[in-house]
């Protein structure tokens, strides 16, 4: 979804907006205590960490789980991800292969399947079930800290630095799935990506900060860009680009997960053409291309960086995964 701007505005007109989706929210917020305290969570017998957020789009969570799974590799395990598949028509559950499209099983996952093996099921226990089932060590859950299906050994909250919790209203009324210190609450541990210091209501645990980059040796110093980006914060995009050196002399926004036409893209090809310009997007809306799509289109990759790393390494202690 795309953010309305009146949860980012101060004016009085934000204000009215705010205070007659209030009640609203405090009824979503309501729903899910209720949810929770009536939850059965299954528990695995293979540790499930969860990586996920409070707010909604674009906290750079799934490059934040990836990184994690590469910790887990990197200890000599076989992790699985595990996700609810969103943007796909495909309930599982059902091991991701390099057949299936987006309008399938969503874009998120097929990012995910190019590190690990990744499960998506709407029902998220008997996802993590087909996972066991095909050797997984350890279950990464990307998004899902507000399911309660299974039982996690390590929830992990990303936060995004510049943007915190926003007007710190729960949708709709902000951007909030849940009130902050409720979320907080179940977190063991806290990512802020990016740069920022945003506050953190009652919690007292260990805060780490991810540094979500392009992947190194690219430049694009001198070169004419023309973006588009379907994704919770555009801006970060747009913004990584012309730190790379990009003129960046057009740019189109599109709703999070957006299904792309050939007519959409035709048409973004032709202005990339018309303005001498390289047309660049997300490798999260690549991913929701086809290949016929994908012609004359470059795709900006990156990478998640997580410090202190010993810190992550004890919380991974935690979780009972051995060095």
């Amino acid at each position: 979804m795309r953010a309305p701007d009146f949860w980012e505005r101060n004016d009085i007109f934000a204000q009215i907006a705010v205070d007659a989706l209030r009640p609203l929210g405090m009824f979503y917020a309501l729903a899910g205590v209720i949810k929770a305290k009536r939850a059965k969570p299954h528990k695995l017998r293979v540790p499930v960490i969860c990586v996920g957020n409070i707010s909604v789009g674009g906290t750079g969570k799934t490059p934040i789980a990836i990184a994690v799974a590469d910790a887990v590799i990197a200890r000599g395990l076989n992790p699985f991800f595990l996700s609810r598949g969103y943007g796909g028509n495909l309930k599982g559950p059902l091991v991701v292969s390099k057949s299936h499209k987006a309008h399938e099983v969503g874009d998120e996952p097929l990012l995910l399947s190019r590190k690990a093996a990744t499960v998506v099921s709407r029902n998220r226990a008997a996802g993590a079930e087909l996972a066991v089932s095909r050797g997984a060590d350890v279950v990464i859950m990307d998004d899902g800290h507000q399911n309660f299906a299974l039982a996690k050994d390590l929830s992990i909250v990303v936060v995004d630095g510049a943007k915190g919790f926003g007007n710190r209203e729960v949708l709709p009324a902000g951007p909030l799935r849940e009130p902050a210190l409720t979320g907080l609450a179940r977190a063991d541990a806290v990512v802020i990506a990016g740069e920022g210091s945003p506050d953190l209501p009652g919690f007292s645990g260990p805060v780490l900060r991810a540094t979500i980059a392009p992947l190194r040796g690219q430049s694009l110093v001198g070169q004419r860009v023309f973006a588009f980006a379907g994704i919770g914060r555009p801006e970060k995009f747009y913004t990584t680009l012309t730190n790379l050196g990009a003129e960046l002399v057009g740019r189109e926004d599109f709703a999070d997960h957006y299904a792309y036409t050939t007519q959409d893209l035709e048409r973004l090809k032709a202005k990339a053409r018309a303005a001498g310009a390289t047309l660049f997007t997300t490798e999260k809306d690549f991913v929701r291309l086809s290949e016929q799509d994908r012609v004359d289109i470059e795709a900006l990759p990156v990478s998640a960086t997580i410090e202190p790393l010993p810190e992550l390494d004890r919380l991974l202690d935690r979780a009972v995964i051995p060095v």
